[in-house]
């Protein structure tokens, strides 16, 4: 198949999962065209049949704010109508789900390629339910060939939200290659991160409200009360400054390093001791999957769709939203026990392997295209 896909090239799930699904599928034959105003950010280096065209903006002193959405639609119906595209695959509904619908419209012919829309999280959850952009985001589901979410708990949101048929979504879960995040990965930096052996907590994240990332700063400062603990912040955004104040009010700032933005992210997972994901909201939790398949255990809130992807007292502990006393004493619970380390490292890893491995997942994505060219639409979860 020859296929397109759209995304933001920054770092974020989104963006990160279209890229490793690009690369995946071109690696079992098929022809991906990636379109964007910026090289994702993971993909980097050669790779056969994987091409990469930038979203040209001419920057004109009438437009304010330039119509990207505009410029993205005319640069998926030239790449689709030169390289004969069969499929274009958006992933967040906003403006690509759009934009994929006015290129489709620009075709006009029989041989005009197939849109499937890949909902992730905040483009339901959040930005899509602003306004500003409701109407254009329900009209753009309701216009795609095929839709998938990422948890059946989005599926059940894009259906509350946006009275869209939940039996028109088909739930197909993110995935990761568990080759690359595993535990025994070389070079492992904890000699650098833990010099004196304590134990390393890690969070990662774009470091926005959501994340909550002053309560994983306050669920460290009440474990390294009873356990030498050091904190990996790893990530940027705009509660950074927010979990830094918080550091040095609870007196723990010499315990903690902000790493900022790292592609690398499973050299420093193979390290940790414990990841930390106090969310308010998530919509699957990939950041979790990643620790799990490093054999780190996780503690999070029980939201969203981190429940369908880590197991309550198997990989991890689950709590309340905002529950830090909760959450430290699970900590605490899990770095006291070697032995109820070492059980949950494994079955993390193994339920990362099991279900959320590209092996897993990527075929369901390719058996999903194919029905949706052949003019299905298939109902049910992968």
């Amino acid at each position: 198949m020859k296929i397109g896909i759209a995304c933001h090239p920054t770092y974020g799930g989104s963006g990160a999962v279209a890229t490793e699904l690009g690369l995946e599928l071109a690696g079992r034959g098929h022809e991906i065209h990636f379109i964007s105003y910026a090289q994702p950010f993971r993909l980097a280096g050669f790779q056969e049949r994987v091409y990469f065209h930038e979203v040209e903006m001419d920057q004109y002193p009438l437009f304010e704010h330039p119509p990207y959405s505009l410029a993205l639609a005319v640069s998926i119906h030239q790449v689709a109508r030169e390289y004969d595209l069969d499929l274009v695959h958006v992933h967040y509904a906003i403006p690509h789900a759009a934009s994929a619908w006015i290129a489709r419209e620009m075709h006009q012919g029989p041989d005009a390629p197939k849109i499937v829309t890949t909902l992730h999280g905040t483009d339901i959850t959040l930005v899509g339910q602003h306004p500003s952009f409701h109407s254009i985001t329900r009209f753009s589901i309701l216009k795609s060939d095929g839709i998938t979410a990422v948890s059946s708990f989005l599926r059940e949101e894009t259906e509350r939200n946006f009275d869209v048929d939940a039996r028109r979504i088909r739930v197909i879960p993110n995935f990761i290659n568990t080759e690359n995040y595993k535990r025994d990965r070389k070079p492992c930096h904890r000699g650098t991160l833990a010099p004196d052996g304590e134990k390393i907590l890690m969070h990662v994240s774009n470091f926005r409200r959501v994340k909550r990332v002053e309560h994983v700063v306050g669920i460290f400062a009440r474990v390294r009360e009873k356990i030498p603990s050091r904190l990996i912040m790893v990530g940027d955004g705009p509660d950074r400054p927010r979990a830094q104040r918080v550091a040095q009010k609870l007196g723990v700032a010499d315990g903690v390093s902000f790493l900022g933005k790292h592609t690398s992210v499973d050299e420093l997972l193979a390290c940790a001791d414990l990841f930390l994901l106090p969310s308010e909201s998530e919509s699957f939790g990939l950041a979790a999957l990643e620790a799990m398949a490093c054999g780190t255990p996780v503690v999070a809130s029980a939201v969203g769709g981190v429940p369908e992807v880590v197991e309550d007292g198997v990989s991890g502990f689950l709590f309340p939203n905002g529950d830090v006393p909760a959450m430290a004493e699970g900590a605490v619970r899990l770095l006291s026990s070697e032995s109820l380390w070492e059980e949950m490292s494994a079955a993390g890893r193994g339920i990362a392997v099991d279900r959320f491995s590209a092996e897993r997942v990527v075929p369901v994505y390719e058996s999903y295209y194919r029905e949706v060219l052949e003019g299905g639409g298939p109902v049910g979860s992968a």
